[in-house]
This record gives C-alpha cells, structure tokens and sequence, in this order.
C-alpha cells in the first residue's frame, strides 16, 4: 500500500432531520420520529425524509411513502418543519467546518469530507480537530454528528458509518487492511443490494476474500466498478476532497402550449418528464438524493418545490414520479382559468452508480 499522508474527516450528522424535530419537542426523543408530513392528514400522500433510531427499528427509512411507515409502525408521530428550516442548521455547522478549512466537500446538509492535512488551526492531529467540530456542533446546535478519520475519503467515509450515533473512529494506514479484511461485503462502501447477490455467488463475502481476486478477473465480472474494487481492498483511494464541488444536477423541462388545465394532464405529463429523467440519469451512470419539481402557471407565477433524503433514490420513473405528484400539493391547485404553461424534474446531490446505499452498522 502506497504511503498517503492526507488527512481526511467525514462528517455525518446523526438522523439530522429527526434530531431537528427533536430539539424542537424533546418528548419526540422517546416516541417512534418519522420526518414526513403525516398521511392521515393528506390523503395517504407523503413520503418519508428520515426517521429517528427508535423508529427505524420498525423498518421505516428514508424515501419509503409515509403511508407504508404508518403501516409498518402505527404509533409513528409525523413531523415535518421544511427543508429551508433544516438548511439553517446545516449553515451553522458549515461555519464550523470552515473554521478548520476551506476544503470542504459537501455531499448534502448533513454530509462533508474535509481535509486538515494543512488546516487553519496548525492543528497536527486529525484526531483532536475532529473531536473540536463534534464539540463545536454540539455547543452551537445541541445536535450530535458522527466522525471518521482517515488518510482517504473512502476510509473516513466507511469509519463515520462505524460507531454511530456520535461515534469517531479513527483508520491509520497501518490498520486499514485488517478493518477491511473483516468488513462483510455487503457493508463495503459502494456495494449495493444489487451488487450483494453476485458478490455471495462468486464467495465473496468480505474484504480478506476480495484481496484475493485479480484486478482482470474483477472486472470482468464487474465491469469498471471491478477496478475500483480492488484498489480500496486495499485501502488505495487517491480522489481529492474538492472544495467548494459543484452540484451537478439533471432534469428536463417541457413547455406546453395549450397549457394543461387539469390534475389528471399534469400528472400525465410529469409521467414522461419522470422517464426521460430516468433514462438521463442511467445514461450518464448517476443516482442522487433531491428531486425538484418545477411549476410554471399561465399567469407566469413560478414554483420550485424540492424534497431531500438521507439515501440515493432508486432510479426508477415511478418513484421519480410519485415525488412530483406529491410535491404538487405545495403549489396551487390547477384550474382551467389558471393552468400549467411549465413543468420540469430535476435530480440533485448526484454520486457515481458505483456509490450505492449501504447500512454500516458493525455492532449488530
């Protein structure tokens, strides 16, 4: 293993949504928290942001409808305080980062890498700044956040996700590869359900097993992703925190003229708006945690609605589609005197394929 001397942070906020609403009523803390507006009050429509650790226990996670967390859990209590609330939060704990560097790499409000290699503090220790923002965040907002440090973003990545909630954990290049020799495969960052199946058929069932596979042979079997594969079974990952990284999105909008004067035409139209967002995203290999929908009415008036989750959404038209429909319940109503001249979809907070939703949680 080559010698890296970086020094990388990943931060990740602790059931951020679920800890805001918490904050706001501390009773919520030991109830069953879903982050989504409750179904009994709008007609069985909603869908789930996150969930507080009390309530995932039942099953619930983020991007499930909120009527199948309602039936997975019947004494769930639904809150939902709104994204602009939420993003007030994640600028003060921003701050905080930027007090220790300017290269932060943000992944959504509750996720950043940040490399201290040279920080602004001369502190030498990743170990020390790393507790400094977890104390800092906890004294400015009185919400918990996970930490890992490492010398690559995929090991801080994977340590963050070790000993949650409000856990560090620190991977030095000398212990990398026995961490990663005993992590199950399907806990290997960027190992999805679907990739699961293949990887037990093939024997590979955790890191000491992917070691002894050839880089030809991985990626036969798992095409470019089989490259990857190999470098971080052993600890290799030389990508760079990128400051300041742009959100990339993708999305399409359609113009209608005459315009749509009715529920059943808009959510038609949004139906192929969703598959050509599908078929864009597989295109370019990318899945992404925001959808936002876009509305424009004949009279000009203009709406953006957008709706975040703690997990990548399935590339999927119907979940794409599902959301907008839902979203539209946050604008006025379509008339016939007032209809829709604009609609677009759009997904953000976009990652690679290869980085696929895993629940890391070693202590079961």
């Amino acid at each position: 293993m080559e010698k890296d001397n970086r020094k990388i942070i990943h931060v990740d906020m602790d059931a951020f949504y679920a800890s805001i609403e918490e904050l706001l009523d501390p009773s919520l803390k030991t109830k069953l928290l879903v982050v989504a507006k409750d179904p009994r009050k709008t007609g069985g429509r909603g869908v789930v942001s996150t969930a507080n650790y009390n309530a995932r226990k039942f099953g619930i996670h983020s991007a499930m409808s909120s009527m199948e967390a309602l039936r997975l859990c019947p004494a769930a209590v639904f809150r939902f305080s709104g994204f602009d609330f939420y993003r007030k939060y994640s600028a003060m704990i921003h701050e905080i980062f930027n007090e220790y560097t300017d290269i932060v790499e943000s992944y959504a409000l509750d996720e950043a890498y940040l490399d201290v290699t040279n920080n602004k503090k001369d502190i030498k220790d990743p170990i020390r700044v790393g507790r400094e923002i977890q104390t800092k965040i906890w004294n400015m907002t009185h919400l918990t956040c996970s930490v890992g440090v490492s010398y690559s973003k995929f090991l801080a990545k994977e340590a963050s996700d070790y000993a949650k909630p409000s856990g560090m954990t620190i991977i030095d290049q000398k212990d990398a590869l026995e961490f990663l020799k005993v992590l199950p495969i399907e806990k290997f960052r960027g190992v999805g359900k679907k990739t699961v199946p293949k990887m037990h058929e093939l024997k590979i069932n955790n890191g000491d097993d992917l070691l002894k596979w050839s880089q030809l042979d991985l990626i036969k079997n798992f095409g470019k992703f089989g490259y990857i594969l190999y470098e971080r079974a052993r600890g290799i990952d030389p990508r760079p925190v990128e400051a300041n990284r742009i959100r990339k999105s993708i999305g399409k909008e359609r113009t209608y003229g005459p315009p749509l004067l009715s529920d059943e035409e808009v959510h038609a139209a949004l139906g192929k708006i969703a598959k050509l967002v599908t078929e864009a995203v597989i295109k370019q290999k990318k899945h992404g945690k925001t959808l936002v929908l876009k509305i424009r009415f004949t009279d000009f008036s203009t709406y953006t609605k957008r709706v975040s989750f703690d997990r990548y959404l399935d590339n999927d038209d119907t979940e794409f589609l599902n959301l907008a429909v839902q979203l539209l319940e946050d604008v006025p109503p379509v008339t016939e005197e007032r209809g829709v001249r604009l609609l677009g979809i759009t997904l953000t907070n976009l990652d690679d394929l290869s980085y696929e939703n895993i629940d890391l949680d070693l202590f079961q």
